[in-house]
């Protein structure tokens, strides 16, 4: 770690002053370690979803868990989540067609961690039914969002998926499943 607690770098010179982490000009940020970054960003608390298709070329459902989900446009409705490089549930769920974007709801933390899971069959023992395209709702979701990939983007170790929504209903009440600080929970 390259700064102190109370915001001063190791040098003791004063935020912005050219420390470690500091702004250099022209806009980059120095000295950033993962480890920083997560513990950082972890402040933000963050839904969690699944998103789910058929994989076309084993004829079952696939999925993965996402925390990074959000809204991009009404006009046309648009919507973006974003996929490690080296996910391989990834690719065959951009061939599936149609996906389904399952909000997940606070009991649902068992469904969040099958599908996070690398291979074997991530839909064994989970309920759903079909979107009006054929992907996995997942039984228990609060919502689920039909859609079609659009674009994607590469950044950095991650791909930004931009998709076009075709159908999106609520599907149970309850609390969302929330990320925050390295850890799932609820609203307290």
């Amino acid at each position: 770690m390259h700064g102190s607690p109370n915001g001063h770098s190791a040098s003791g010179s004063a935020p912005g002053a050219g420390g470690a982490g500091a702004a250099r000009p022209g806009g980059a940020v120095t000295d950033i370690d993962s480890a920083r970054f997560r513990s950082v960003l972890g402040r933000f608390a963050t839904g969690v979803v699944a998103i789910t298709g058929i994989d076309a070329s084993a004829g079952r459902p696939t999925g993965l868990a996402a925390n990074s989900f959000t809204s991009v446009s009404l006009d046309p409705p648009l919507v973006a989540f974003c996929v490690a490089h080296t996910s391989t549930t990834w690719p065959r769920l951009r061939d599936a067609g149609r996906l389904c974007i399952n909000i997940l709801s606070e009991p649902q933390l068992e469904v969040c961690k099958r599908l996070a899971l690398k291979g074997g069959d991530k839909f064994a023992d989970i309920t759903w039914t079909g979107s009006p395209g054929g992907g996995p709702v997942i039984e228990g979701a609060l919502a689920w969002i039909e859609v079609s990939v659009e674009n994607e983007h590469v950044a950095g170790d991650h791909v930004i998926v931009v998709a076009r929504v075709h159908h999106l209903d609520k599907h149970h009440e309850g609390e969302p499943l929330l990320f925050y600080k390295g850890a799932y929970g609820s609203f307290a």
